[in-house]
């Protein structure tokens, strides 16, 4: 019996991004056994899909009646969000329009259990979110009512979650707290066993450098140590704290699936310099599989034909299956 994929939604993110160049590469990359849903401007992909010498093949879809419609796998089923400006950087209030528009028809569409695997391209934070939200991640979890979830940059060998996301340095340690370790590395585990079937190995990166503070509260003493001891009574494969200036290198890292750290940039400056693009930004505790690729827009490098797609097939070779 052959099985059904279930369609993976793509929205195109920031309308001035190198989403659409990298977007045609990973089109042209492979066939993937999931239909592709495209949710974003036609006039825009038509564009780059003649700049970058690809043949769009397009079955158009009616968000209207889309369930009595035909989701084809061997052409790019688009739902079109109109934005017709190419030539120049777009006006802050249309784009947050069109980015709007594009989540509010993904989030019909996973609502209805339609599907539950979706993509979204890279985001301006500082001009979607204008302050309201730290990251795409917690606008996803608002949106769903989800209080309890977690970052996950994924890759094959290795694996890298923050405990807190695209927080100021200065309000870090007053999210380091029990509740906060202990719910994150539980979604970890549950992801990994229900989605990967994989019981994974954690390791923690401790707070202060070398797992030491001059302080009187040593965060890493009060707080990671007795939220490990929790989770190992549960049963779970997790060690630490460790100094996490040497808990990348390699015969450190290859011991684990997953290394759970404190801050962002504890842990993405690391697995970014060692994977570059080969990862991904899922995010867990959602009601559905929500992964980006892990880049930004980088307007500067539109146009240029020298972005990597890497990413953007990691994403979506993670969720077709």
């Amino acid at each position: 019996m052959l099985k059904t994929y279930k369609p993976i939604l793509i929205l195109s993110g920031e309308p001035h991004s190198i989403f659409w160049e990298i977007f045609i590469k990973a089109l042209k990359h492979k066939k993937y056994k999931s239909p592709i849903i495209f949710i974003g401007s036609y006039d825009l992909l038509k564009f780059y899909s003649i700049k970058f010498k690809y043949n769009l093949e397009i079955n158009f879809l009616d968000i209207a009646s889309i369930e009595s419609q035909k989701i084809l796998n061997k052409k790019l089923n688009i739902i079109n969000i109109n934005f017709k400006k190419i030539n120049s950087k777009e006006n802050i209030l249309e784009s947050n329009y069109y980015i709007n528009e594009c989540f509010k028809f993904a989030f019909k569409l996973l609502k209805n259990n339609f599907t539950n695997k979706i993509i979204n391209g890279p985001i301006n934070k500082k001009k979607f979110l204008i302050k309201k939200y730290l990251g795409i991640t917690e606008y996803f979890a608002e949106q769903t009512n989800t209080k309890n979830f977690a970052m996950l940059i994924y890759n094959k060998n290795i694996s890298v979650c923050p405990i807190t996301t695209h927080l100021p340095l200065k309000y870090v340690t007053k999210n380091i707290n029990k509740k906060n370790i202990i719910n994150k590395i539980k979604l970890i585990v549950n992801f990994y066993k229900n989605y990967l079937q994989i019981k994974p190995k954690i390791a923690v990166a401790g707070l202060n450098p070398h797992c030491e503070s001059v302080d009187s509260f040593n965060e890493d003493e009060k707080i990671l140590i007795p939220s490990i001891k929790f989770l190992k009574k549960k049963g779970i494969n997790v060690s630490g704290p460790f100094p996490a200036d040497t808990l990348f290198l390699r015969n450190n890292r290859s011991k684990f699936n997953i290394i759970v750290g404190m801050y962002h940039d504890q842990i993405l400056t690391p697995i970014k310099a060692l994977m570059e693009f080969d990862a991904i930004n899922v995010t867990l505790g959602l009601p559905f599989i929500r992964v980006s690729p892990d880049h930004g827009p980088n307007d500067k490098m539109i146009g240029k034909n020298l972005s990597n797609p890497l990413s953007l097939i990691r994403a979506l070779e993670f969720l077709d299956r």
